[in-house]
């Protein structure tokens, strides 16, 4: 059985059992549970759906019966697209399935995901997004030499990066969208097309309706956590940055939760912005490692 499951590319979660078995598991207890929200799944850098069974499994056997989607689009290579293209690319995969969702959905965005769907909750009048959990992603921004970034830009150290990502050519690349140099932040304003235009950094004439878009989800869910070696620094898994000195900012001393520029202190204020650190998870395992989700992710899809 084991070596059937491995031919047909199933892994084994991390309590031992296959994703295979997960699957079968919750098709069965399905037939007899009716009634979660369906859940959207939209992956990040270099992903696409199949990296993310294992969370699907997660999901069908706390929630049996509920629809999950990991929208097949900018997979792999495709997710370095410019964040615009794949916002409205998302946007259209998601609307069929809210529209026809009267209870709402939730929305689970890892990694650069996670951009990609503040960019959605942002720009979609009359959403009916629930929760909105990011999963490891570089919502403050992105500052540091990786191995994502040296499969981008093999040559170049993280102080030379923004001499491509703040020019026309670097714009029309996701990871340059949010890259964020604390040591030349005015070219970043003046250059950012995506991230900059989100938080207000740059003039953007739609910021008040984004601002009440975006607050029309019920819960935000911030995870992240000190060990996952890629979104840097980790504290912008929850809108926390480098100043100048690349000493880190925590959100709450952020102008973007301080002014509550797109709803961050509206929603704290409200005690639906949830943070959760985890130790000793790795960025590629955010997704598959069982603790996170029982941890903070289950709660909050019924």
């Amino acid at each position: 059985m084991h070596l059937m499951m491995v031919a047909f590319g199933f892994r084994d979660t991390r309590n031992g059992v296959s994703e295979l078995l997960c699957i079968l598991l919750s098709v069965s207890l399905a037939a007899n549970v009716v009634g979660y929200k369906p859940v959207i799944i939209v992956h990040g850098l270099f992903d696409g759906p199949k990296e993310f069974l294992g969370l699907e499994c997660f999901i069908n056997k706390s929630h049996p019966g509920t629809n999950v989607t990991v929208i097949d689009l900018f997979d792999y290579k495709s997710s370095l697209k410019p964040m615009w293209k794949q916002v409205e690319g998302f946007k259209q995969a998601v609307l069929p399935i809210l529209k026809n969702s009267v209870d709402g959905v939730h929305l689970i965005c890892f990694s650069q995901g996670g951009l990609v769907c503040r960019g959605i909750l942002a720009t979609l009048p009359e959403h009916n997004i629930h929760s909105f959990i990011s999963l490891s992603s570089p919502l403050g921004g992105q500052y540091g030499d990786t191995e994502y970034l040296k499969h981008v830009f093999p040559k170049f150290l993280k102080r030379h990066i923004y001499k491509i990502c703040y020019s026309p050519t670097g714009q029309k690349i996701s990871i340059c969208n949010y890259w964020k140099d604390p040591h030349n932040i005015h070219q970043y304003w003046k250059s950012s097309d995506y991230l900059a235009v989100l938080d207000s950094e740059r003039i953007n004439s739609s910021a008040a309706i984004w601002k009440k878009n975006f607050l029309r989800i019920r819960k935000l869910v911030l995870i992240g956590g000190p060990d996952d070696g890629v979104i840097t620094p980790w504290q912008s898994s929850h809108f926390g940055f480098y100043d100048e000195n690349e000493d880190v900012v925590e959100m709450k001393d952020q102008d973007v939760y301080v002014k509550d520029v797109f709803g961050l202190k509206t929603l704290d204020a409200r005690g639906d912005l949830v943070v959760c650190v985890f130790s000793g998870v790795k960025h590629t395992s955010w997704h598959s490692n069982e603790t996170v989700y029982y941890g903070c992710i289950d709660k909050w899809l019924t």
